[in-house]
């Protein structure tokens, strides 16, 4: 269970707290297990700092605190303290990540049996579509319709989502393709195989979750070899 430590502290010496932790980040490189820090400073009270660490669960964060540079630290830093600084530890029970959960829909929405999806839960008006196989980029929304619909129309799809990471407005799904080539895909009539291909996608979100923005890396040569379109260029 991913676990959240809040070190609640006042000074007046920040710009010193600062360098202090560029040190412990060195110091500790390759043995801190923490994966994501963030310090913010409250907007009434210039010298009132929270810091919010997190840890991929409770044990880990207990290692982080035992290795001998973060005691040196935290006593360096309490000393920098206008008053002793507080802890509060948190298990955490709920994460809601929107840009990660539109982002898996999206591929849930292309793979989905019946009817073609709309893409309006998912993709903004004129979401901008970026795709090296294609000679223009896919711009709005009805154009992404189409190339969905080109793929439906060619294949059984199935994704599965391998890894997602996200950063900012920024989600990167590595995925893997399933399918049989039902019908026309690319001017290469139905072969009925069954064909895989693994890619990359990295989506821009706006702040209420949505897909702005899409870039795409995908093995579409192999996906070619597979469906027999090679094999004249071979001979």
């Amino acid at each position: 269970m991913t676990f959240v430590q809040l070190i609640d502290c006042r000074t007046s010496r920040f710009d010193e707290m600062n360098r202090l932790m560029d040190t412990w980040v060195e110091q500790t490189k390759g043995k801190r297990t923490a994966t994501h820090n963030v310090i913010g400073k409250d907007r009434s009270d210039a010298s009132h700092f929270i810091e919010i660490v997190e840890f991929p669960s409770y044990e880990e964060a207990m290692r982080n605190s035992g290795l001998p540079e973060t005691d040196r630290i935290f006593r360096d830093m309490v000393a920098l303290c206008d008053e002793t600084p507080t802890f509060t530890d948190l298990d955490v029970v709920r994460d809601d990540q929107p840009a990660e959960a539109t982002s898996r829909r999206f591929f849930e929405e292309i793979a989905a049996k019946g009817e073609a999806p709309t893409l309006n839960d998912v993709l903004i008006e004129d979401y901008h579509d970026h795709d090296p196989a294609n000679p223009q980029d896919n711009i709005g929304i009805d154009a992404m319709r189409r190339e969905v619909r080109m793929w439906r129309d060619g294949f059984d799809i199935t994704f599965t989502i391998e890894d997602q990471l996200a950063q900012g407005d920024l989600v990167c799904t590595r995925w893997r393709f399933d399918g049989r080539h039902k019908g026309e895909f690319m001017g290469i009539e139905a072969t009925g195989r069954q064909v895989s291909m693994t890619g990359c996608t990295i989506h821009r979100c706006t702040p209420d979750g949505k897909i702005a923005e899409g870039w795409w890396q995908y093995d579409r040569l192999g996906l070619m070899e597979q469906l027999g379109a090679l094999d004249e260029l071979e001979q």
